[in-house]
């Protein structure tokens, strides 16, 4: 089973953040494989390593993004493939799934996972987006995959995960694109031997313009802030109907949480 996994580089989770324009400001801060993507990885190298095949790791993004490829070729992945933008922050997930598309057209492969989402935009619609572009099937929140007999007869048996505790089983067909639940299994370390490994392991550089895709953005960023905290206190007073009256109407149209 050939498996491209799509991992995004963001910044690490306890990293100062400070705003630069519509962005934040990374000359100072660190960067990590984006968690969601981590168990997308996992769950690939344990497919590859009960049906055999390959895992390519796929990663849109600057040069720093080549460390990201490179943690995960140290856990087992096959190969890399890095698709090189400076200003990849600047894309939407349309953009960018049209980049990924365009250097995963190039590829043979059963089956691509991503992570639900990014932990740093979190819009959770790269991998559905890719899925369309490619006009693969495609099963999101996935908690466990299953191969259906012989990986090689196309099957999947999947479990996805749904609203208030509830899941669901689906069949899929391959080739597919699957979206990784952040949990789904227990992700490993990379070892010494896996560290030493990945430096013979092949990283391929495509820069993204020379895929021929647009990178129009769809939808616009107009302004990232830090929120102001603020505190008030008000009290409500009179008889206790018109008081109780008050304070469902500030609860439903102030707090906006009824």
């Amino acid at each position: 089973m050939n498996i491209i996994v799509c991992v995004k580089q963001v910044p690490a989770k306890d990293a100062p953040l400070a705003m630069a324009g519509n962005w934040i400001r990374e000359s100072d801060i660190s960067f990590e494989m984006n968690e969601p993507d981590t168990f997308a990885l996992e769950e690939a190298l344990r497919l590859k390593e009960k049906h055999g095949g390959e895992v390519v790791a796929l990663s849109l993004g600057p040069e720093r993004a080549k460390q990201t490829i490179k943690e995960a070729l140290a856990k087992g992945a096959d190969r890399g493939i890095h698709v090189a933008d400076e200003k990849s922050y600047e894309l939407d997930p349309l953009a960018s799934a049209r980049a990924l598309a365009a250097a995963i057209q190039k590829e043979k492969f059963d089956l691509i996972l991503t992570g639900l989402q990014s932990d740093d935009q979190g819009f959770g619609q790269t991998g559905v987006l890719l899925a369309g572009l490619l006009g693969l099937p495609h099963v999101t929140i996935i908690m466990q995959i299953e191969a259906m007999g012989d990986a090689q007869d196309g099957r999947l048996r999947l479990k996805r995960e749904l609203e208030a505790g509830w899941f669901q089983w689906v069949e899929c067909p391959l080739p597919a694109l699957l979206t990784i639940q952040s949990g789904i299994n227990k992700v490993r370390y990379a070892t010494l031997k896996g560290i030493m490994a990945a430096k013979k392991k092949e990283i391929r550089t495509v820069p993204r313009e020379s895929l021929g895709v647009t990178g129009e953005p769809s939808q616009k960023v107009e302004r990232i802030y830090v929120p102001q905290k603020s505190k008030k206190t008000e009290f409500l007073t009179g008889p206790p109907k018109e008081v109780a009256a008050r304070l469902v109407e500030k609860l439903k149209f102030e707090a906006r949480v009824i």
